[in-house]
This record gives structure tokens, sequence and C-alpha cells, in this order.
């Protein structure tokens, strides 16, 4: 996935933004998602073993919009509709916490393609938005 964001990118801005190793970047950030105490967090488990998580919580109780702010599953496990359950299992919950909205993010990349249409099938509507990116000079 972080691949294609390094493509689109660019090597030096890729470097500048995810460090050197991008998995060292991806890990901090799901640490800090599961820590959130904004956050409410499941986990899908297959054969005893963890497959994915997904995290959500409320970001606006005034507008009554959710997020779904992070869903992950174990390349291994993918294409088993566990990515669908647990983005479903979250929005209800959003559900039960009278929220009216969910909202979703993720990238529009060639690595995160599987993602959008897990999220497309489960009636999310894309809007589309630009966000630019652009080293700045030391100097």
């Amino acid at each position: 996935m972080f691949a294609s964001v390094g493509e689109l990118l660019g090597e030096e801005l890729d470097t500048l933004l995810h460090g050197p190793d991008w998995r060292e970047h991806q890990a901090r950030e799901v640490r800090a998602t599961l820590h959130d105490a904004e956050k409410r967090v499941w986990v899908a488990e297959a054969d005893s073993r963890l497959v994915g998580f997904v995290a959500a919580g409320v970001v606006d109780q005034t507008r009554l919009i959710g997020e779904v702010a992070m869903v992950a599953v174990d390349p291994a496990a993918q294409r088993h509709g566990i990515g669908s359950a647990l983005t479903e299992h979250a929005t209800t919950w959003l559900r039960e916490q009278g929220m009216r909205v969910a909202v979703i993010n993720t990238g529009g990349d060639l690595g995160h393609e599987p993602a959008r249409r897990v999220y497309e099938r489960l009636g999310f509507r894309l809007f589309p938005n630009a966000l630019y990116f652009r080293t700045l000079d030391s100097s």
C-alpha cells in the first residue's frame, strides 16, 4: 500500500512524510489510534489469531458526525469480508451513539483501491478532495 504512495509522491517527499521506513510510521499511527481515549476499537479473530481491527469515534457531536478512523486487515486475511464486517460494526456503533453521518478517509493511490471498493460497496460516497504536498527548502 505505501509503495504506491511513494510512487505518487516521489522518494524525497515520501521520506519526509513517512521517514525512511514507512512501516515504522504506520506502526506509530496504529499505536496512536489504538491508544486514543476518544476512539473505540474492535478486533476480528480467525482461527484464534488477530486478523484485523477497526477504530471509530464521535468527531462532531453538534452535527452528529462520527468517523471510522482506521480499518486494518492482515493481508493474508483480506478479501474474505473482514474489512466490510469491521466497518459495518463501527458504523452500527456510531449510529447507536446518535450519529447521523459516518466519515472515513483513505488514500486515492493504487494501494488503497481495495479499501475504496469496500467503502463504496457499503454505501459511502466519495467526496473528491485535492490534497497537495510540497517539500520546503531549508534555506
